[in-house]
């Protein structure tokens, strides 16, 4: 299997890499929606997360990933009564592609066709939400996904539990991920309550710069002619990008955050019309894992100020007498409120 394009060796788009990071930081910010112009990264920086990442520990033999401090009863795996007690292992932390012609067997999961008619037994073939566990599940055009996976997507996220009732089969597993969108917004929208879904949202736009064109086709030449030699020269980069995102998990819980920066959300939100409390809840998680990735110990407006576009933008109502983009907004907003 090819190595993926180093995380580390992507020039630019540093609001796209930060987003990926805060992501990796605390999957329970909810996922990042990337949209944009064609070949500007989108797809090689998720695909990159993959080298990006720490491993993890799962039961062995388990085709759903459980943790085993943490091991599920309903899992079809790991609740068998007759199975051992196995040792645990470290796989690396699932980044899984949903095509968008897969079925919705393929998603889900199914019975096993071919072990039925062989021997007659019922067994379920697990799909992509059981790989995806614990990891990232990647969807490409994800503004053209059908609507029915649209809506099997949203009831997984939001119940953490992928239930297949079907062909004689009762399958309840834990199917808890990090969804990554990217699309190109001229393909068509997204559907409200998709995007709805995603934490964090990042505008990409093509590079004008000659300079930093010239060095994104020099890497990418280089990776497609010696890709391996190329990821042994960004294993180091790479490696402490890996170690940044490990320190940050660890700190995430003890990074404070004050009355004062709570009120700036607030004000913030409500400044600019958002609907619910996601928006400030949201905030709260992205500010501080940016300021956990830094190495402060406390959120301030420095990281409200990063935390706001990629938190907010796809928060807010289309307002038809202001033609400014969301992004501006938001930032206009932050100005006024934040300093």
């Amino acid at each position: 299997m090819r190595a993926s394009f180093p995380f580390s060796a992507i020039v630019g788009q540093d609001e796209m890499k930060l987003a990926l990071m805060i992501a990796a930081c605390d999957p329970g910010i909810g996922g990042v929606l990337v949209f944009g112009d064609r070949g500007t990264g989108k797809s090689t920086a998720v695909r990159a997360l993959a080298s990006l990442l720490p491993t993890m520990s799962a039961v062995a033999e388990c085709r759903y990933n459980c943790d085993p401090e943490k091991v599920s009863p309903t899992c079809p795996d790991c609740s068998l009564a007759d199975r051992e007690p196995s040792k645990p292992k470290n796989i690396p932390i699932p980044v899984v592609d949903l095509p968008l012609g897969a079925t919705e067997d393929r998603v889900v999961g199914a019975l096993d066709i071919e072990r039925a008619l062989a021997h007659g037994e019922k067994v379920f073939e697990p799909g992509l939400l059981a790989q995806a566990n614990r990891g990232f599940l990647y969807i490409d055009e994800v503004n053209l996904l059908e609507d029915h996976l649209v809506d099997l997507l949203l009831d997984v996220a939001q119940s953490g539990e992928n239930i297949v009732e079907r062909e004689g089969l009762s399958i309840r597993h834990n199917a808890r991920f990090v969804l990554v969108g990217s699309g190109n917004p001229e393909e068509g929208e997204l559907r409200p309550q998709l995007l709805d879904r995603f934490g964090l949202s990042v505008d990409v736009e093509t590079p004008r710069d000659p300079k930093q064109r010239i060095e994104i086709m020099r890497r990418r030449d280089e990776f497609d002619r010696h890709p391996d030699a190329f990821v042994e020269a960004w294993k180091r980069k790479n490696s402490a990008l890996r170690s940044k995102i490990t320190k940050a998990q660890k700190a995430l819980g003890d990074v404070d955050l004050s009355d004062d920066m709570l009120e700036k959300i607030s004000m913030l939100c409500i400044a600019l019309g958002t609907d619910g409390l996601r928006g400030e809840l949201t905030m709260i998680r992205t500010a501080r894992a940016i300021a956990a990735l830094g190495g402060a110990s406390d959120v301030t407006t420095k990281h409200l100020h990063t935390a706001a576009p990629i938190a907010l933008r796809h928060r807010l109502r289309r307002d038809p007498l202001d033609d400014a983009g969301s992004a501006i907004r938001v930032e206009r907003a932050a100005e006024e409120i934040l300093g």
